[in-house]
């Protein structure tokens, strides 16, 4: 699912300062939601390869069989918030479209293998969102008998 020719220039300096300070991991959004987890006493691994995929999920909680992306609203085309450059538009907009089917093509084999997976928006409030991991861990724990 890789997109289609090779991968535009930056239309301006800034832009490609911009990508290039772009964090694959340890965002703000993650980190925040990160230390509220832990400070719930929850562990779970970071930036883990899922079983059997070359794909990786933010957090994981292994025994619980939970997997969690925190997205950002432009790479994974938030109907909310996400926005399209116009420059390079084309191949911007085959770019999050190809990071959106492949964001459902993971969901899709992980359910099909037992998990279940938490998507949560950037822009989300952290601790709400924290609380809906946590809850999600919770209720698998006492569904699977496992313990982290």
């Amino acid at each position: 699912m890789a997109c289609s020719g090779p991968r535009p220039r930056a239309s301006s300096n800034d832009a490609l300062l911009r990508m290039v300070r772009q964090r694959r991991r340890d965002t703000g959004p993650e980190m925040a939601i990160r230390r509220l987890l832990h400070a719930r006493g929850l562990r779970y691994r970071v930036d883990a390869k899922l079983p059997g995929m070359r794909r990786r999920a933010d957090l994981i909680f292994s025994s619980a069989r939970v997997a969690v992306f925190i997205d950002g609203c432009f790479w994974h085309g938030c109907p909310d918030h996400g926005t399209r450059p116009k420059a390079n538009a084309a191949w911007w907009t085959e770019k999050i479209e190809t990071n959106v089917k492949r964001d459902r093509d993971t969901d899709r084999c992980l359910a099909a293998d037992g998990w279940i997976v938490v998507r949560v928006w950037e822009h989300e409030v952290p601790e709400a969102a924290a609380a809906r991991v946590a809850e999600v861990v919770s209720n698998r724990r006492i569904g699977r008998g496992c313990e982290e």
